[in-house]
């Protein structure tokens, strides 16, 4: 019994490795994985005899033959995981037996792609993958395409950094999103996005990826006798989260002093590193960043403990497999597997039909999940959805929960294959899809639950900014017939809402009161709750510089509209029609009898940078993109959604992707936060 359990799970994890090393399309999580292996590794424990060198547990992965092979000098050894506080506590107290209280240090654990590189006097030689930790792929030319890796160091030091390859939670949606664009497979998580992107046979493909990287370990070469001296010792270190040996380099006496080493050499390191006193320092840390993770813009599945005294490292040694100094505490899987029980379809504010998927409820990322997107019908069957199938989940940039994956088993196919609706699932009327479009469409304008939508939307935080009115309220004012669309939202009094359930006097005021004060908001928030077709927040901006007042933009012609820089003529031609439409010309005059006047634009503190196009991308460190927008306009500049010939300049933030790309092409001056700070306050 007990042998043929061992079988199975060695044969799971060697499978579940090939798929996940060679052919970059893991089929479980690695929740699921580390299971097994645990499972394993105590079942060999107990039954030493029954261990055999094909063994999961004697090795640690395996590699591509893509590209060349490269020997580590040094070994690149796993880590042992944790799952609770508890092993956690017993981990260190064991520690504590024999060598007495330890300062620890706390490092994110980056969910990416480890990697060894060498520097030979400051210059970056090569690139290596872990592989099987004796042996990698040598990836230097595509590595060099990343800018977070340094060519030349800031010191002519020779020495292998190890480190976390990772793509952005924004960069890596966006590569799927062109993905499906483009009828391509989408990636399964961030981290095998930055695997298949390091393992481009062309280099240039890697570079338009936008990875980045974290460094964690630095390993100094101290001269030819001390590297003889390893050799005769058989020393071979550690991958991920290491430290420094101590007979490499004795000047550092702890790990956190070489993560500063790290910087001082020009390395990208995490900011998040924190030195703890104990256990229980570590345990706060996990927590906190349990809860604070979700913030961040790329994944981390756990928190890597480390003793920080290196000295104390090298007594403690190595395992078959791992740093006996070190173990990794796991985060509850962010990728779970559940039950597809149903797909229901709803009506979005443009009449488009989106399928949600309806789940067995399970956690994932802190939260219950029961439902999922499954963005369109074209995914559904390019996924092979069906009902009462075993499904992974994950959250899309830890908020949206969707679908990624279908649990290939033999129940699938005896399933029947899901077909998308004739008719709209809350009016009944034929559907339809609009040319050039994948998604169907309910085209009747009186639909009710496509009304609830354009109404949700027109309250919303990026339209008109109503509070306290939300998906429930809405709901109810439409059930009971006080409402129809979002013109009668203005209506309504205060005897209206008191008559909702649980709707008591002073929530009735609130809701009265922000729906008033939302009749002056700007013309740009007016513009996006109309939900024109093809304007959304950016361009509604655009227009709204562009004419100031609702009078100016209505009678302005289609090809005064078209040259706008960044509308064009499709746009152009939609917000073209939209004025001329005669339902739409009723609701603006109703509009106005009800006292909604959009706010005049805000006057220019000066005319600064008048003539000037800015194009924002990335992530600012000490305002919002929205912020920076606001500041440009008032010295009298514009922005852009887009990057061309007329753009002016280009103001980069973290994680910046195509549009930068673009602009350097192109020759457009690239702007940094504090040369934009310096140019608007100078």
């Amino acid at each position: 019994m007990v042998l043929e359990r061992i079988n199975f799970l060695k044969d799971e994890i060697n499978k579940a490795n090939y798929k996940y090393y060679v052919e970059d399309n893991p089929f479980i999580s690695d929740f699921e994985y580390d299971k097994m292996f645990a499972e394993l590794k105590e079942l060999e424990r107990q039954n030493p005899l029954l261990i055999t060198p094909d063994s999961p547990t004697q090795r640690v992965g395996s590699i591509s033959e893509k590209f060349f092979p490269y020997k580590h000098k040094y070994r690149l050894y796993s880590l042992d995981n944790t799952y609770n506080y508890e092993d956690l506590s017993d981990w260190y107290n064991k520690i504590t037996k024999e060598f007495g209280e330890q300062e620890l240090v706390c490092e994110l654990k980056i969910d990416g792609l480890a990697i060894a590189l060498t520097y030979e006097n400051g210059i970056f030689v090569r690139g290596v993958t872990r592989g099987d930790g004796i042996t990698g792929e040598d990836i230097t030319n595509n590595l060099k395409t990343i800018k977070a890796i340094p060519l030349k160091l800031f010191k002519p030091v020779s020495v292998e950094v190890r480190g976390e390859i990772y793509m952005p939670k924004t960069s890596f949606e966006k590569l799927n999103e062109e993905n499906l664009k483009n009828g391509e497979k989408p990636f399964a998580n961030p981290r095998n996005a930055a695997a298949g992107s390091l393992r481009q046979l062309d280099s240039s493909v890697t570079a338009k990826r936008d990875l980045s990287m974290f460094c964690y370990t630095a390993i100094l070469e101290a001269g030819r006798n001390t590297e003889i001296k390893l050799v005769q010792q058989n020393q071979l270190f550690d991958n991920t989260h290491t430290s420094i040996p101590q007979d490499l380099h004795t000047s550092f006496k702890t790990h956190y002093d070489s993560i500063m080493y790290l910087k001082e050499l020009g390395f990208k390191v995490n900011p998040n590193i924190r030195l703890c006193k104990n256990a229980q320092d570590a345990i706060n840390y996990c927590k906190e960043w349990d809860e604070k993770r979700f913030e961040l813009n790329y994944a981390t599945d756990g928190v890597v403990i480390k003793v920080n005294n290196l000295a104390v490292q090298e007594e403690m040694g190595f395992t078959s497999r791992a740093p006996k100094w070190a173990t990794a505490f796991k985060f509850p899987p962010e990728e779970v597997t559940t039950t597809l029980l149903d797909i229901e379809e709803g009506v979005g504010k443009t009449g488009a039909i989106t399928p949600v998927a309806i789940l067995e409820p399970v956690q994932l990322g802190g939260s219950t999940v029961a439902r999922a997107s499954l963005h369109n019908f074209d995914e559904i069957k390019r996924l092979d959805v069906r009902i009462g199938d075993r499904v992974y989940i994950k959250k899309a940039a830890e908020i949206i929960p969707k679908v990624v994956k279908v649990i290939d088993d033999e129940e699938h196919y005896n399933r029947p294959a899901y077909n998308p609706p004739e008719f709209c699932p809350s009016c009944n009327a034929k559907l339809n899809i609009h040319e050039g479009e994948v998604n169907l469409y309910c085209d009747n304008p009186d639909c009710p639950e496509k009304q609830r939508a354009r109404i949700e939307f027109w309250v919303s935080k990026d339209a008109m900014d109503i509070d306290n009115v939300g998906p429930s309220i809405i709901e109810q004012l439409y059930i009971k017939g006080f409402i129809k669309n979002a013109i009668d939202l203005y209506k309504l009094n205060m005897q209206d809402f008191m008559q909702l359930d649980l709707v008591k006097e002073k929530s009735a005021f609130n809701m009265y009161n922000a729906i008033q004060e939302s009749k002056t908001r700007p013309l740009s928030r007016l513009l996006t709750a109309f939900s024109i077709k093809n304007v959304g927040k950016e361009t509604a901006g655009l227009l709204a510089g562009e004419y100031g007042t609702l009078e100016n933009l209505m009678n302005a012609s289609e090809e005064s509209l078209s040259n706008i820089e960044g509308v064009g003529a499709i746009i152009a031609h939609d917000v073209y029609e939209f004025f001329r439409n005669e339902k739409n010309l009723k609701m603006l005059e109703e509009l106005k009898s009800l006292g909604v006047e959009p706010a005049p634009p805000t006057q220019n503190i000066s005319d600064k940078l008048k003539g000037l196009t800015f194009v924002l991308t990335g992530t600012l460190q000490n305002m919002t993109r929205d912020e920076a927008s606001e500041i440009i306009k008032q010295l009298g500049g514009k922005t852009s959604s887009s990057v061309s010939k007329n753009t002016s300049y280009v103001l980069a933030g973290e994680n910046a992707g195509s549009k930068l790309d673009k602009a350097q092409k192109l020759g457009v001056i690239i702007l940094s936060e504090d040369d934009f700070v310096k140019m608007t306050e100078g």
